[in-house]
């Protein structure tokens, strides 16, 4: 099984495209998605169909939960951007209709995934501690491990940072695949590579400048069990325009 992780869409459906397009010609079986699909960007819908489409399995993150629960007429905006993102969550709401906002308060906190070699992959959109806490790639093993839990599976796919890492701590397996949608272009601009490896870190097996015209990148993370080591390839997807 080779599984194509995202996370963090953020309704940029252009960018899900790019991703999806990419991950075509490299081949996958399941797509897993940890989270943050619809708000704010500006084609929730169509993020979503293009999600059900490709028979996704998601998990509820921060904004999910937020789209389908958030009391709007309890929040007081303490600032414009406050204002206008309560605004956006308004209009996200209305785009996506009631049985596509149901659908989202159902979708569950965590997936876990049995492993041909026995072990088993749990995604979340945080971490198995707390789903809506997630963890980042600047946090020390003692700050990663609290956020584990009693039973966090041997390997944990997660987003939430929006920056894709990949290490072990606790002899379990932390693959944060970044944002599709608002992945930060200071951390890999301009930079199209790929990250392979059985073991955290891996190696850059191919790596070249491109032009993207300050519009960034999307993350995408291929997993798969290859004579029982777990290998990664950690994706950036150069974007264009319309992206």
């Amino acid at each position: 099984m080779r599984l194509l992780c995202v996370s963090d869409i953020h309704g940029h459906a252009d960018a899900l495209a790019a991703v999806l397009a990419t991950a075509e010609r490299r081949g996958y079986t399941q797509l897993l998605v940890a989270g943050d699909l619809c708000f704010p960007g500006p084609k929730p819908l169509e993020t979503w169909r293009r999600l059900t489409q490709a028979k996704a399995v998601c998990v509820q993150g921060v904004s999910d939960r937020a789209l389908a629960t958030l009391d709007i007429d309890k929040v007081r905006p303490r600032s414009e951007h406050e204002r206008a993102r309560l605004d956006r969550l308004a209009q996200t709401r209305t785009e996506l209709g009631e049985l596509i906002l149901a659908r989202l308060a159902r979708l569950a906190p965590t997936y876990r995934l049995p492993l041909e070699d026995g072990g088993e992959l749990v995604l979340v959109h945080g971490s198995p501690a707390d789903p809506l806490e997630p963890i980042s790639h600047d946090m020390t093993d003692e700050e990663v491990l609290s956020l584990l839990g009693d039973d966090p599976a041997d390997v944990v796919i997660c987003g939430g940072s929006h920056v894709p890492f990949d290490r072990m701590v606790g002899g379990v397996r932390i693959i944060n695949v970044g944002s599709v949608g608002e992945a930060p272009c200071s951390v890999r601009s301009d930079v199209d590579r790929v990250r392979v490896g059985a073991r955290p870190g891996g190696e850059i097996v191919r790596s070249g400048t491109v032009s993207t015209y300050g519009t960034g990148h999307a993350d995408a993370t291929f997993v798969e069990l290859r004579a029982g080591e777990l290998w990664v390839e950690q994706v950036v997807v150069p974007l264009g325009r319309a992206a």
